[in-house]
C-alpha cells in the first residue's frame, strides 16, 4: 500500500511457466497487496506454478487474446478493491522492480497512469529489441503523437500502471480482444483527458519472452495506424466511433 491506496499487480499470462517465478520473486510485496494471474488457456504448467507460489489465478478455458486476457486482468483487480493497478507480463520482459516508481506517481496524485517506455534513454536496442521493431516503434509513435496531439516517447510498451478511476470509466468492452488493445486504451485515455507520467524502463529479449511474429506485427501496426485516425476523425467532429463513446454498458463493471 502507498499513500493508503491498495496496489495490485495484475500478470496476463500465456504459457508462462519458465518465466513467471523470476517475474514474481521481483515484485515488492512490501508495497504490493494482491497479485492476480490470469490464464488465457495455456498448454503448460502456468496454472500450477502460479499457484504454487500462492498468486490468486483466474484461467480462461478458451483463449481470448492478448487485450481478452487484459480484460479479464482489470476486472479481477477492480473486484478485488485495488486503487491503483499495475500490469507486469510474466514473460520477464520488463523488470517488476519498477512497480513501486509507477505506482506512486498515481498514488500520491501526480498523474492517472504511468507508461513505463522503453525508449526513453538506451535501454530498447541495449535489451535486444530487433532493429526493424525499433524503427517502427518510433515512426508509429510520431505518427500517433501528432494524430492524439501527445508528447509521448513510446505508445506500445506493455508495462504500464492505471489508476482505478481510469479502468472504472474507459469503456474496455469496445476494444479489441487482440494486441491492438493496448493502443485503443491509450488513445481511450487520452480522449476522456486523463493524465498520463512516462518512466525509463530497460527490456530484455530472450528465446523465453515473449513476441508477436512479423505478420501479427504488420497487422498491429494497421490497426494503431486505424485507431489513431479514429481518434482523429472523432476529435474533427468528422466520424464518431465507439472507442470514444462515454457508454456506461461498455466498461468493465
Amino acid at each position: 500500500m502507498l499513500n493508503g491506496q491498495k496496489i495490485a499487480v495484475v500478470l496476463p499470462a500465456y504459457n508462462a511457466s519458465k518465466t513467471l517465478e523470476r517475474t514474481f520473486r521481483e515484485i515488492d510485496l512490501s508495497i504490493v497487496d494482491d497479485v492476480i494471474l490470469t490464464d488465457d488457456a495455456s498448454k503448460d504448467d502456468t496454472i500450477a506454478v502460479a499457484r504454487g507460489l500462492g498468486i490468486h489465478t483466474v484461467r480462461h478455458e478458451k483463449n481470448l487474446g492478448y487485450g481478452g486476457n487484459q480484460k479479464t486482468c482489470y476486472t479481477a483487480a477492480l473486484q478485488r478493491g485495488a486503487d491503483v493497478i499495475v500490469m507486469v507480463h510474466p514473460d520477464y520482459q520488463y523488470t517488476p522492480r519498477l512497480v513501486p516508481a509507477l505506482s506512486s506517481m498515481i498514488a500520491y496524485g501526480e498523474f492517472d497512469y504511468v507508461l513505463a517506455s522503453r525508449i526513453l534513454g538506451t535501454g530498447a536496442l541495449a535489451g535486444g529489441m530487433p532493429l526493424y521493431k525499433y524503427i517502427s516503434n518510433r515512426a508509429l509513435t510520431f505518427s500517433e503523437n501528432i494524430l492524439l496531439g501527445q508528447k509521448l516517447s513510446e505508445y506500445h510498451t506493455g508495462y504500464r500502471a492505471w489508476s482505478r478511476k481510469v479502468l472504472e470509466q474507459l469503456p474496455l468492452q469496445s476494444c479489441s480482444n487482440d494486441f491492438v488493445f493496448d493502443n485503443q486504451m491509450l488513445a481511450m485515455a487520452t480522449w476522456f483527458g486523463f493524465r498520463v507520467g512516462e518512466v525509463s524502463c530497460p527490456t530484455k529479449y530472450f528465446p523465453e519472452a515473449s513476441s508477436i511474429n512479423f505478420r501479427r506485427s504488420v497487422t498491429y501496426g494497421l490497426g494503431v495506424m486505424k485507431t489513431a485516425v479514429q481518434y482523429r476523425l472523432a476529435k474533427m467532429g468528422i466520424k464518431q466511433s465507439s472507442l470514444f463513446d462515454d457508454n456506461p454498458a461498455a466498461r468493465l463493471l
